[in-house]
């Protein structure tokens, strides 16, 4: 019993909170979707090197060997950015009403989508023929689902939120829509480890529309950015890398054709499955060729950039998953051609991959240990004006 004489015990405090998730969320402060991009451009270096019609020993012990880093990269970022959305949700938030920012979500669905092909074309080496399926099976389905949303929720946020100018037009525009594409290229793969008939079939066709789906919305958006960099001028110096963007599609739907042929015999009637073998070479030839004619102009831009003072960015990794996707594409016209030029020009590109993985991996890594890419995002460069105003 209690007396007056006696004072009451005072519960126990709660323990403190450790510190250490407060330093952990204080690193990924400024982690913006825009790093997914790194595991999309080092996840594409072990799907193109499986791709390459040319055997070169002991490139598929490397190409294991990065798609296995590819994917700790991608559990960590997954990590990192969970860590961001429960302690800055407010800048994650704002990440999406940032008309900047926001095209970059398109990354967190091809990066799920690029490791899950990984698996498939390179990983299998080291997880086995089981595994793979499955570990793709899930990420294919987590990747189009979050590729479908980003199609829709940015440019829905860029029409009644961001209020856009014709003069903001760049290629970071495209990846919300080239996110489609890249589930179109890789759910292929999952066909022959389906049930035979309906469930093949639709995966096959679903996929056909997707590669529908984002072809039509990447021609509608990208004579917007072609306008912008004609009438406009040259993009800003640390934008300029993105250029290159504009290849993914090109490379993707390219690689997406020639997949749906491989697969169609078997799971489609003879006619639509000697269609998608039709549509791989009358699709892809003409598409490749305005890839290169691209590839041409983007580095006579980045050259100029260079030249002016462009420095080290993230937007480095620009040069990365767009040019893979051509490599891979130039290897599925190897296939359904026979030619051996493309065989050729596959191997090259595939060696320019390699040199960009590997300037944009150094520069990464540099900031990284510096601190730089993570003290937070410098003040956006102007959109330079054109030299001499236009009167009529």
């Amino acid at each position: 019993m209690v007396t007056a004489a006696q004072p009451l015990a005072t519960p126990p405090a709660p323990p403190a909170r450790p510190a250490v998730p407060r330093c952990r969320a204080a690193a990924v402060r400024h982690l913006g979707p825009n790093w997914y991009a790194t595991v999309m451009g080092t996840a594409i270096v072990a799907t193109a090197g499986a791709a390459l019609p040319a055997r070169v020993p002991g490139l598929r012990p490397l190409c294991a060997a990065v798609w296995a880093l590819s994917l700790g990269m991608l559990l960590v970022l997954l990590a990192g950015r969970a860590l961001h959305w429960r302690h800055h949700r407010d800048q994650a938030r704002a990440h999406l009403l940032d008309p900047a920012t926001a095209p970059f979500y398109g990354c967190v669905a091809m990066a799920l989508l690029s490791v899950g092909a990984g698996a498939m074309t390179a990983g299998r080496d080291w997880i086995g023929p089981r595994a793979a399926p499955a570990l793709d099976a899930v990420l294919f389905t987590a990747g189009t689902a979050t590729a479908l949303a980003a199609a829709v929720a940015v440019p829905y946020l860029m029409a009644v939120r961001h209020r856009v100018t014709p003069e903001q037009a760049t290629p970071v525009w495209l990846l919300p829509l080239v996110a489609p594409m890249v589930s179109a290229a890789q759910g292929p793969l999952l066909v022959p480890h389906l049930p035979p008939g309906q469930a093949r079939a639709t995966l096959l066709l679903g996929c056909f529309a997707l590669f529908g789906l984002s072809l039509l919305g990447i021609l509608v958006m990208l004579p917007l950015v072609f306008a912008r960099l004609i009438t406009r001028g040259p993009l800003p110096l640390a934008l300029t890398p993105t250029l290159f963007l504009v290849l993914g599609p090109l490379g993707q739907s390219t690689t997406a054709a020639g997949n749906f042929a491989d697969v169609a015999p078997g799971v489609m009637p003879a006619p639509y499955a000697d269609g998608f073998g039709i549509l791989a070479v009358l699709h892809g030839v003409p598409v490749m060729g305005f890839a290169l004619l691209w590839l041409g102009l983007a580095t006579v831009h980045v050259v100029r950039a260079r030249r002016h003072g462009m420095g080290f960015a993230m937007t480095w990794w620009a040069f990365t998953f767009p040019v893979g996707t051509c490599v891979t594409g130039t290897a599925s016209l190897a296939r359904h051609t026979g030619l051996l030029a493309y065989d050729a020009l596959s191997v090259a590109l595939y060696a320019v991959l390699l040199t960009a993985v590997t300037v944009a991996a150094f520069g990464t890594v540099r900031g990284l240990v510096s601190g730089a890419l993570l003290a937070g995002p410098r003040p956006a460069p102007a959109v330079p004006r054109p030299a001499t105003a236009r009167t009529r």
